[in-house]
């Protein structure tokens, strides 16, 4: 009965004069109630109705809440509850819990990108630049290529595509293969007018990854400007077919009426 107590409230038992004198364990019980946290914010992230997502993160919150009250100096509790917060879209709570948990471990490349991804969103591009770059410089990080891409889109939001361009072949560079600076390349690509690199980035991407319904938009304007009819069709056959619904999709049969 002790042992499973312990086992599920983290203690560590002392004897003293032969009587067990038990002690909770705040350090671990705040990494496992961290965990706990993370993995309903998780399902709330993957939840298909509003209502379930809000009860998830209701969860979430209270067990993230409680690892700061057993342990105030573990870091990962702190970062897991800025992102709960932020998607909860309390702002203020999500930069100040940001803030602390990275003064307890100022070096955390994934609560950098988070935190860089959070500023991003507030409009604060210099400092989530300043984020992005200090985890995709960590040679400790083993998704760089994230921080690069993330600090691309952030770039092109404020307007800065040449900024934008340089950091997504940056994300590259670090992996050949991450989808997500794939799809980015292929619009700016299109968007300059360089349709071969478009088709070329198109093809990279769908070695790696399914495309979405807009990357198969663009691989069938892409295409079009090239002046090769069959394979902007072949892109719009399978987006309709994969995409039924989507305003691709719509927009395609729309044009295809008689």
């Amino acid at each position: 009965m002790l042992l499973a107590a312990c086992a599920l409230s983290a203690c560590v038992t002392e004897t003293a004069g032969g009587l067990p004198n038990v002690k909770p364990d705040l350090h671990e019980a705040a990494r496992i109630n961290t965990q706990l946290g993370t993995g309903y914010t998780h399902e709330a992230l993957n939840a298909s109705d509003l209502g379930t997502r809000r009860k998830l993160l209701e969860v979430a919150l209270d067990k993230l809440q409680k690892a700061i009250s057993q342990d105030d100096d573990y870091a990962p509790a702190h970062a897991a509850l800025a992102y709960v917060y932020a998607l909860r879209g309390d702002n203020d709570n999500a930069d100040a819990e940001y803030r602390r948990a990275l003064r307890l471990a100022p070096d955390d490349p994934d609560t950098r990108n988070n935190y860089g991804v959070f500023l991003c969103g507030q409009g604060k591009t210099a400092e989530a630049e300043r984020n992005f770059m200090r985890a995709a410089k960590n040679p400790d990080y083993t998704t760089p290529a994230a921080a690069w891409t993330n600090a691309g889109v952030c770039a092109r939001k404020a307007g800065d595509l040449a900024r934008a361009e340089s950091d997504f072949r940056q994300a590259l560079e670090a992996d050949p293969g991450f989808a997500d600076a794939l799809a980015e390349m292929a619009a700016i690509s299109f968007q300059q007018h360089n349709y071969l690199a478009t088709r070329a980035f198109l093809e990279r991407y769908q070695r790696v990854a399914k495309p979405s319904a807009g990357l198969l938009a663009l691989g069938a304007r892409a295409e079009r400007a090239l002046g090769n009819e069959s394979a902007a069709r072949q892109y719009e056959i399978k987006l309709v077919r994969n995409f039924p619904d989507s305003p691709e999709a719509a927009q395609i049969l729309q044009t295809a009426t008689p």
